[in-house]
């Protein structure tokens, strides 16, 4: 039968589930903050061995992103999404009955696989088939999921404090089957097979043994090989090493922290609630900027705005509280931005043909961010007896990040003609 388009760009479905599928992802990332102190009273176990768990998972995730990408770009991503959301599950049920932390472990590794055939590569290779124009504010829609799943973490803490972390455990693995399963099932590869063209745009003949008119925009068409020889691919990712370091790190110790400063456990939850919440301004806004501006200079500003709002949250603990709402303004707009142009600056300077496989690359780069900066965090706290130290040594990591976003330059390639969308 011949798909017929719809009078709504489909695209925007496509969004729409990337959003629930990442407020499930919003719930488990924020809300994991609020089980560190109930599984170390429970079972024992340092703020370094519990932080290990989520870095092993990340480093899964580093390996397998890439992969995930190469086959988003090839398979198209509903079979690995649907594929990835009942593999998660298991995961989180094999987490919720851990006594030991070989058992521990096993969960977040079989969280880890199901996750990278979820998360952002696949997810944004969709988004970044279906748009191009309106690329930066698609994709501030599409991760904003992730920051309304913060609005749950209350709940998160109410749970724990009703049943316990075990039983939060499966309720969001329950959860996770009833919304993000049906979510998988919106997800298309390419618009062409729908009669589409990026942005919405009909498909129309293009004359070949004619100029091209200025009705047609000009797209960047990279291969992988020559993007992996450029310093274009390595600067961003490594410019974005940082900040899966310190969100990372922030998003797994901040009510650890909050406690370990004398902040109640309940007023620690509304900041871990906060952070997401007022990411999505970032995310929305600066994905929208990042249409109408340099990409390159908004993504800076998002760097050095995770930098001072780390500045910030390390000294809450001896210039007083009033610093976290600084620290919440600075940290969230800049953390909700970042993730938004990281597939924006991917997409711009490498085109959408292989899109996937590079997202996945560059993902599989900053990784060492995720897999590190939870682990560091819990490593200072367990030999210093504080986390100041280590939130001043990630605020300073934000210069030569900054820096190296500032250095990327268009590959020259050749390139290909995209139709005019229609207004």
């Amino acid at each position: 039968m011949h798909w017929k388009p719809s009078k709504v760009f489909y695209g925007w479905w496509i969004v729409s589930g990337c959003l629930i599928l990442g407020l499930f992802s919003g719930v488990y990332h924020y809300g994991f903050t609020a089980m560190f102190e109930p599984i170390a009273d429970e079972l024992g176990w340092s703020y370094t061995q519990i932080s290990f768990g989520v870095s092993l998972s990340a480093v899964e995730s580093g390996i397998l992103g890439p992969v995930a990408g190469i086959l988003a770009d090839r398979w198209g991503p509903r079979r690995l999404i649907f594929g990835g959301v009942i593999i998660s599950t298991v995961g989180l049920l094999l987490l919720s009955r851990a006594t030991s932390l070989a058992m521990f472990y096993g969960g977040f590794a079989v969280m880890g696989i199901g996750s990278s055939f979820t998360i952002f590569p696949v997810q944004l290779t969709a988004v970044a088939n279906w748009f191009r124009r309106k690329i930066g504010i698609a994709n501030g829609i599409a991760v904003s999921g992730i920051g309304f799943g913060g609005f749950l973490v209350p709940v998160v803490v109410g749970l724990i404090d009703m049943y316990d972390w075990r039983m939060t455990l499966v309720i969001l693995a329950l959860g996770m089957l009833v919304l993000r399963l049906p979510a998988s099932l919106l997800f298309r590869h390419k618009p062409e097979q729908y009669g589409y063209l990026p942005d919405g745009q009909a498909e129309v003949p293009v004359t070949v043994d004619k100029q091209p008119s200025r009705s047609q925009a000009v797209e960047v068409d990279v291969k992988t090989k020559q993007a992996i020889k450029s310093s274009t691919f390595w600067l961003i990712g490594l410019g974005f090493i940082y900040t899966f370091i310190v969100t990372n790190a922030i998003a797994y110790h901040v009510m650890p922290y909050l406690s370990s400063i004398g902040i109640a456990r309940s007023a620690s939850s509304l900041v871990a609630t906060a952070i997401p919440v007022i990411s999505i301004g970032g995310r929305f806004g600066l994905g929208w900027l990042g249409d109408k501006l340099d990409k390159r200079l908004v993504t800076a500003g998002t760097f050095a705005m995770l930098g001072l709002g780390t500045l910030c949250f390390a000294y809450v603990s001896s210039a007083g509280t009033w610093l976290l709402v600084l620290f919440l303004i600075l940290y969230g707009i800049g953390y909700g931005g970042s993730i938004t142009l990281r597939p924006s600056l991917v997409r711009e300077y490498f085109g959408r043909s292989k899109f996937g496989t590079l997202f996945g690359l560059t993902t599989g780069i900053a990784w060492i961010g995720n897999m590190t900066g939870p682990v560091l965090a819990g490593w200072a706290y367990d030999n210093w007896g504080t986390y100041q130290g280590i939130w001043f040594i990630f605020a300073g990591l934000s210069i030569p990040a900054l820096i190296a976003i500032l250095a990327i330059r268009p590959i020259r390639t050749a390139v290909k003609l995209a139709d005019k969308a229609s207004p």
